[in-house]
């Protein structure tokens, strides 16, 4: 039975007290939002302030709680930053939305404590541990190396190796012993995500090219007895656990009901990020094909998924019957409002869009050449100073992060033969020191010891604490200037492969010390713990040369004294990816990262992706396929999936800036496809 309320124009009132400012009141797009308490979807274009929105409607639910039938509201997000800013925003004003029987926290949090949990508890009669991707690849790849070539289970590893000796031959190119490590490296990748599939009783894998299911083949036996010592050791992935969720569901038929009765008004934040199995489960549980007895409202900008590296063109989020739009921006300015309506793959749902931001400078076009392409970032920056000197274009100098540089593609990797392609340009072409590997300041810490201070207390696990150790083990290597075998630097995971295969009683030494380190420091010792791993630091080292002296900047990031969040690393070292101009800061990054970012000025910068066709007409780049959408026509239905995949990218990228949009094409495919570009809403500038 569904909970009987209504949301009076008192109850909007209170919530415009506590989240506006003194005498600004909502709008009647938000007001229709805040007051509807049926299941609907909420189209909210970039900037609108939907958070706010949300924001207001849980305040207000919290003065209608308990409800009558004692059900609870469920909010969820992707992120722990989304609801971290929920907290801190609400919190001290719903002491009863953040207790029981409410529950507010990410997708993942939830499919973990109401399906994962209790499926752990019943299956194995034993509690789950660890939810961690790279625990769970080490953990199956141990047990694989037991079996691997063990004739009583025929030899699991010529399943494997069959898959990808054509691909390790190929990249070796004669080199046997190349071949032999590549084999064995891929190997090592596809077994450490392989997982048993109880829904169908296979062996698979993650990326579902993969599986076995003939439950008499020996190596069937093999590979699944390697599975489920892992998992009575209680260790799965964050994918495992919507598999695992879903079993749960399928076995339990009174479940859903049972979620829809505790969880009776349920809010799901940034819809359009939802991979399909995390969109399928909630639609499984909250709408039920329509006869669910929960309220389900989910919230978002369709335009803008692209959660995941790998962009698609289509988009498993369906709306409802029922949409409710926010068009006006408080973001955005309206010649940047204007120009991101023809990027939309969705335009039916911003073609109003109003950008309420006052700044009326013009979208900026920056040409360069192959001469040129690493003046660009330079001929931005001086352009920003430009404007801020002359009062267009205002940055609070105290605030980071308001002026990006972002591009889609950033590197190569280890395709050499497209890094020097001068027709394939990534963002490492415009700034060579870009380092797409560079730790976020968020996981940067300037010192050993803070890396045991800070870590996410709330599980009760040794998961974040070994993660923020291994991570300064990671940080020293950097330091010092010790990478990988592709000569790129090392991974948790790759750290851990290549320790595993360079020396066993390395690898075994290093998650003793890791897990000692941690436990003293879950146990309240983290000054000994600290002690401890400084002492080891030396042994580590030598794993990768016996005659390696550490730096003195490494030496001053061990002893160091200091628990408090840098903005910059060590000293004076300043990030590779941050670019620093007359008192400005500047990051270079990539599209990806900055989703849901707001920023002053933003550079974006084209980039290679694919070729469609042949030749001079080859379409590879935004001004290429999205050539009609700069010249002012909306995305077509009949629009190809690349093109489509291309449009989401610059929808997000352009509509992070609030004041200055900069874009860098080069010029011979401005003269071939944008010549006509109207000159009263773009300004045209030649990087020389």
């Amino acid at each position: 039975m569904l909970p009987k309320f209504e949301i009076n124009d008192e109850d909007i009132c209170y919530a415009e007290s506590i989240l506006l400012p003194q005498g600004k009141t909502f709008d009647h797009e938000r007001i229709e939002f805040i007051t509807n308490v049926s299941t609907i979807d909420l189209q909210a274009v970039p900037g609108s302030g939907k958070t706010t929105a949300l924001l207001a409607k849980l305040l207000i639910l919290e003065r209608k709680l308990p409800f009558e039938n004692s059900s609870g509201v469920l909010v969820l997000s992707h992120t722990n930053a989304a609801i971290d800013e929920i907290k801190e925003r609400i919190q001290q004003y719903c002491p009863k939305l953040f207790s029981y029987p409410n529950f507010i926290g990410t997708i993942q949090s939830f499919v973990h404590e109401y399906l994962v949990k209790p499926f752990y508890q019943n299956f194995f009669n034993k509690k789950l541990l660890w939810i961690d991707n790279e625990k769970y690849q080490e953990a199956i790849l141990t047990e694989f190396k037991k079996i691997a070539w063990n004739k009583s289970y025929e030899q699991p590893t010529k399943i494997f190796y069959s898959r990808h000796i054509k691909r390790a031959q190929l990249e070796a190119k004669g080199d046997k012993n190349l071949e032999k490590k590549l084999v064995n490296e891929y190997i090592n990748i596809e077994v450490s995500h392989i997982y048993f599939n109880f829904i169908t009783n296979k062996i698979e894998n993650f990326k579902n090219d993969f599986s076995l299911k003939d439950i008499t083949n020996k190596r069937f036996i093999g590979l699944k007895e390697c599975i489920f010592k892992v998992l009575n050791s209680g260790i799965i992935t964050f994918e495992y656990a919507y598999i695992l969720g879903k079993y749960y569901l399928n076995t339990n038929s009174k479940l859903i009901s049972l979620l829809q009765k505790r969880f009776s008004f349920v809010c799901i934040d940034e819809m359009q990020d939802m991979d399909s199995h995390q969109y399928n489960l909630i639609e499984k549980i909250f709408f039920d094909e329509g006869n669910s007895l929960s309220i389900l409202q989910r919230i978002g900008d369709i335009n803008q998924s692209i959660y995941s590296n790998e962009v698609k063109s289509s988009d498993v989020w369906t709306y409802r019957e029922t949409v409710l739009p926010l068009l006006n921006s408080q973001r955005l300015s309206q010649p940047i409002a204007n120009i991101i309506k023809s990027f939309a793959v969705y335009p039916e749902h911003c073609i109003d869009i109003q950008g309420l931001n006052a700044c009326e400078l013009k979208l900026h076009l920056l040409l360069f050449t192959e001469e040129s392409i690493t003046k660009v970032i330079p001929s931005f920056t001086q352009l920003v100073q430009q404007y801020k000197d002359s009062g267009q274009l205002l940055i609070d100098a105290k605030k980071s992060g308001q002026i990006k540089v972002i591009c889609w593609n950033t590197d190569w990797k280890s395709d050499e033969e497209s890094r020097i392609d001068q027709k394939k340009i990534r963002l490492e072409d415009y700034y060579q020191p870009f380092k797409k590997n560079e730790q976020r300041p968020k996981d940067e810490y300037n010192c050993l010891k803070s890396y045991l201070h800070f870590y996410d207390k709330k599980p009760i696990s040794l998961a974040p604490i070994r993660k923020n150790i291994l991570h300064a083990l990671l940080k020293i290597l950097r330091i010092e200037n010790i990478n990988a075998n592709d000569h790129r630097p090392f991974t948790v995971f790759k750290l851990m492969n290549h320790l595993k295969n360079d020396s066993q009683l390395n690898y075994d030494e290093l998650n003793l010390r890791v897990y000692q380190c941690a436990i003293k420091t879950i146990q309240g010792n983290s000054k000994e713990a600290l002690i401890d791993l400084q002492a080891y630091i030396p042994t580590f080292i030598s794993y990768f040369s016996h005659i390696h002296t550490i730096s003195s900047i490494c030496e001053n990031f061990i002893k160091a004294d200091q628990t408090a969040i840098p903005l910059n690393q060590l000293n004076n070292f300043t990030p590779l990816n941050t670019i620093e101009y007359n008192g400005l800061k500047i990051e270079v990054t990539s599209v990806h990262s900055v989703k849901g970012q707001t920023h002053s000025a933003s550079l974006y910068l084209e980039s290679y992706y694919y070729a469609d066709g042949k030749g001079l007409n080859a379409k590879s780049y935004e001004s290429q396929r999205l050539a009609n959408q700069f010249l002012g026509q909306p995305l077509g239905s009949k629009s190809t999936e690349r093109c489509k995949q291309s449009a989401k990218i610059a929808y997000v990228g352009f509509s992070r800036a609030t004041q200055l949009l900069c874009i860098a094409i080069h010029k011979d495919r401005f003269e071939q496809y944008l010549n006509t570009i109207d000159h009263n809403l773009w300004e045209i500038k030649n990087v020389l």
